[in-house]
C-alpha cells in the first residue's frame, strides 16, 4: 500500500530542557525542525524558569520519566537524528545515554549545556566527567561553543588554531566529530568542524546585536535537522551555519535582554525552499 505524503516527513527528535520563554532549549529546537520542513518531537529533561535577562530556577525531571519519554517516543515513531540539549546532573545523563545506547538511532548531535546566555550554570559542575565519560562517546557530532570547550579539554582558546586544537583533543575522547563554536569570539563568527580526518572552517562576518538567546540550540538542531533530511555532515554544518546566521541578522528584539533569533525568517519570506 502506499504511504501518504505524510508519512514520509523526516523526524527529529530534542532531548533537552525547556525555555519557557521560547528562544533556547527545546522549544528553540522546535521551532528549528519546524522551519527545517522536519517533524519534531521532544523529551523534557530540565523545566528551566528563565527568560531574556536570567534563569530564576531550575527542575529536573526524574531520571525514570526521561526514560519512559525516550521509550515513548522510539516505540512508536520513526527517528531520523535526534539532538541532545541540556543534560543538568549525572542521573540525567545517565538515563538519557542508556536510552540511547538501547535504541542506537543514527544520527545523534549532542550539544553539551553547561551556561545559559546570560551566564548562568545551567549543569552541575560534577556532572562534567559524566559528560565526557558518558555522554560524548554517544555523539556523532558534538558542538561545544568556546567555554564548554575549554572545560572539556582544559585548554585555553584564543585563536582558530585553538579552537582546532580542542577540536582534535575532543574527538580523541570519542565522538564522531566535533563542531567547536567561535560564537564567543571577538573577531568574525568562525565554527570548526573535525571528523577525525579532515578540518573544516565556516566562518561569517559577525553581526552586532545582543539579540542572541538560543544561537547555540539553533545551530545544534539545524544540524540535526540537516542529516535527517539526508545530507552529509560537512553540507549540514555549512546550511546550519547559514540558518543561524539569517535567523541572527533578522533576530527579535523581544524582552529586556538577550532577545531570540528568528527562526521561521526564511520561511516567512520563501517558504520551504529557504532551507538550502
Amino acid at each position: 500500500m502506499k504511504k501518504e505524503g505524510s508519512a514520509m516527513m523526516k523526524t527529529a527528535l530534542t532531548i533537552a530542557g525547556s525555555d519557557c520563554s521560547g528562544g533556547a532549549g527545546l522549544q528553540a529546537d522546535l521551532k528549528t525542525f519546524s522551519a527545517h520542513g522536519v517533524f519534531g518531537m521532544s523529551v523534557i529533561v530540565s523545566v528551566v524558569a528563565e527568560n531574556t535577562r536570567r534563569v530564576i530556577a531550575a527542575q529536573d525531571i526524574p531520571p525514570d520519566m526521561i526514560a519512559q519519554q525516550m521509550d515513548a517516543v522510539f516505540e512508536d515513531m520513526p527517528v531520523d537524528a535526534v539532538k541532545v540539549g541540556m543534560l543538568s546532573s549525572p542521573e540525567c545523563m545517565e538515563a538519557v545515554a542508556a536510552k540511547l545506547r538501547q535504541y542506537r538511532p543514527r544520527h545523534v548531535v549532542i550539544d553539551p549545556v553547561m551556561y545559559a546566555k546570560n551566564g548562568c550554570p545551567l549543569m552541575d559542575p560534577r556532572a562534567v566527567g559524566t559528560l565526557v565519560e558518558t555522554i560524548l562517546p554517544l555523539a556523532g557530532v558534538l558542538t561545544p561553543n568556546i567555554p564548554e570547550a575549554e572545560r572539556i579539554t582544559g585548554l585555553s582558546i584564543r585563536s582558530g588554531a585553538d579552537m582546532e586544537a580542542a577540536a582534535r583533543r575532543i574527538h580523541a575522547m570519542g565522538c564522531g566529530a566535533v563542531v567547536v563554536k567561535g560564537g564567543h569570539r571577538a573577531q568574525s563568527a568562525l565554527d570548526v568542524l573535525f571528523d577525525g580526518e579532515t578540518v573544516r572552517r565556516y566562518e561569517e562576518a559577525r553581526i552586532h546585536t545582543k539579540n542572541t538567546h538560543g544561537t547555540g540550540c539553533t545551530f545544534s538542531a539545524a544540524i540535526a535537522a540537516q542529516l535527517a533530511r539526508g545530507e552529509a555532515l560537512p553540507q549540514a554544518v555549512a546550511l546550519a551555519k547559514s540558518y543561524v546566521t539569517t535567523a541572527i541578522a533578522h533576530a527579535l528584539p523581544l524582552g529586556g535582554g538577550c532577545g531570540p533569533t528568528n527562526h521561521f525568517y526564511r520561511l516567512y519570506q520563501r517558504g520551504l525552499e529557504g532551507v538550502r
